[in-house]
């Protein structure tokens, strides 16, 4: 039976999600993904309860400065790091199976998307999924109902407009837009 380690290790080699043992471990960890969000999504929570319910869910504690507004979904749990005085607004959906890395300081608006799972061309191999992952660097600002797509890195201070879909990977302290999204500005302090 595959554990965590082994499926990290498989993700992190960029290998396809393509046998029975991994399926087998994807259905069982979305089981308790859904779980865990169904109960953190059913109620009030206070921020303090907000973060332990994310701590199950991650399998490691998250930063006290962490801010999430439920509800949030997510289909794997185990592959979202996040960094020092995060904010995740209402709605946003993390397939996190190919790994979410969101660094120090950044806002992340309602409705967001992340999809770190793309699928083959080939229509014999449609159904197989490969996964890449998402990392946003410190200080990043995500728009409401943006989606970031799979093997995506944010620079420093950036910022994704909301409505954008992001295919491709974003220089420090720049603004993008669009769809897909293209830069529309830099930043300057």
């Amino acid at each position: 039976m595959m554990q965590l380690e082994d499926f990290l290790h498989r993700v992190a080699a960029h290998k396809p999600l393509d046998t029975p043992e991994v399926f087998e471990f994807m259905d069982r960890m979305s089981g308790e993904a859904r779980r865990i969000t169904f109960e953190l999504n059913a109620a009030y929570h206070t921020p303090e309860e907000v973060r332990s319910y994310l701590s199950s869910l991650f399998g490691k504690p998250v930063p006290a400065t962490l801010r999430v507004f439920p509800p949030f979904y997510t289909d794997f749990g185990k592959n979202i790091t996040v960094g020092e005085n995060v904010f995740i607004n209402a709605c946003c959906h993390f397939q996190d199976h190919g790994g979410v890395f969101i660094g120090d300081d950044c806002q992340i608006g309602h409705n967001v998307v992340f999809a770190t799972l793309n699928h083959f061309e080939a229509p014999s191999k449609r159904k197989l999924t490969y996964p890449a992952p998402i990392r946003l660097e410190r200080g990043v600002w995500v728009g409401s109902n943006a989606t970031i797509l799979q093997g995506v890195t944010i620079g420093e201070y950036s910022i994704v407009a909301a409505g954008a879909v992001v295919t491709r990977d974003v220089p420090p302290r720049t603004i993008v837009g669009g769809v897909p999204a293209k830069v529309i500005r830099h930043i300057e302090e």
